[in-house]
């Protein structure tokens, strides 16, 4: 069993920049692709951005491409989000999540997910 803790959300004026960190424990995260999704209030989930296993290759959704960038330490089980130059329809609860298939994170099927963590930007 994965658990998976986001941590680094917070209030940010447009503009701005913060660092999301998703850390597991439990388990090593060996060959699991790390996704991050995020959920606004009164929508659904959608998908954000995404890294396999070697980093090698990484996923952008269009809204967030050139602004957002993903990475992980592999040695440290944590992978982490950075946000720069945020706008106020970037709000949301920002969930991590980890899948043995990209395709099936990519979809939005991951196998363990976190808790998530408030991500606010003020106009």
């Amino acid at each position: 069993q994965v658990q998976l803790v986001e941590s680094g959300g917070g209030l940010v004026q447009a503009g701005g920049s913060l660092r999301l960190s998703c850390a597991a424990s439990g388990r090593t995260l060996s060959g699991y692709t790390m996704g991050w999704f995020r959920q606004a209030p009164g929508k659904e989930r959608e998908f954000v951005t995404a890294i396999i296993w070697s980093g090698g290759s990484t996923y952008y959704a269009d809204s967030v491409k050139g602004r957002f960038t993903i990475s992980r330490d592999n040695a440290k089980n944590t992978v982490y989000l950075q946000m720069n130059s945020l706008k106020p329809e970037d709000t949301a609860v920002y969930y991590c999540a980890a899948g043995l298939y990209v395709r099936k994170v990519l979809g939005g099927e991951g196998d363990y997910w976190g808790q998530g963590t408030q991500v606010t930007v003020s106009s």
